[in-house]
């Protein structure tokens, strides 16, 4: 069965129609320029009332490894999803009662011609990861686009790091495109936020519903 995560949650509502559709994960941005920014105050009231089942990831872009940390610890955080630039080496410092998961660009895999490039943390960080998301984020937007990226192109490189890692696929994601990018690229998992929305920091419940059911309805056929 494919992982489904949901990011984005702002509110219990919205954690409560995800999980009672059959959602693996929960995602808490913690990045204050996005739409989806939520407090930790605001995700500790709804992480106390979710089932132990369902893991609650926190998403930070640049945050201090003691800020993660410190923020993981207060709210009851079973993971953290890292955008970040320093030595993903640390990543092994934070505390290991939760789940690192990092996040590539997509656009990064590949050099100018096309070929796989070769990512200096990759043997450093295989025992710390618990899997690797491929979005369609840029510089000034990390996440949370609403865009695909370039899933043939990516296939090769996928294949590569699926020898190491969990690959789970973001950026753009639907009910009507998930199935061909599970085709294309056979993840572990799938993250999904635009795609299930009202408004940005509101969720949709029947396109989440939707999307689940797209999800699960895939595994079947594979």
């Amino acid at each position: 069965m494919t992982w489904v995560k949901i990011c984005g949650i702002t509110n219990l509502q919205d954690a409560m129609t995800a999980v009672d559709a059959g959602a693996d994960a929960l995602g808490f941005v913690f990045y204050e320029k996005s739409p989806r920014y939520v407090t930790p105050e605001a995700v500790h009231d709804i992480v106390q009332r979710l089932p132990k089942s369902v893991e609650k990831i926190g998403v930070f872009v640049e945050q201090s490894l003691d800020e993660m940390g410190q923020i993981a610890e207060t709210t009851g955080l079973t993971g953290i999803q890292l955008h970040v630039k320093f030595p993903h080496t640390q990543c092994a410092t934070l505390d290991s009662r939760t789940t690192k998961y990092m996040v590539l660009r997509a656009s990064n895999l590949l050099d100018a011609k096309g070929r796989f490039t070769s990512l200096p943390w990759y043997l450093d960080v295989k025992k710390s990861i618990g899997a690797v998301f491929l979005d369609a984020g840029s510089e000034a937007l990390p996440g949370g686009t609403g865009r695909t990226f370039d899933w043939a192109s990516a296939v090769g490189p996928v294949r590569l790091l699926r020898q190491d890692f969990r690959i789970v696929v973001a950026g753009g994601l639907t009910r009507t495109n998930v199935r061909e990018a599970m085709r294309i690229l056979k993840p572990w998992g799938v993250d999904v936020s635009t795609g299930v929305e009202a408004q940005p920091g509101k969720k949709d419940p029947k396109k989440v519903r939707d999307f689940i059911a797209a999800v699960r309805n895939a595994d079947q056929e594979v």
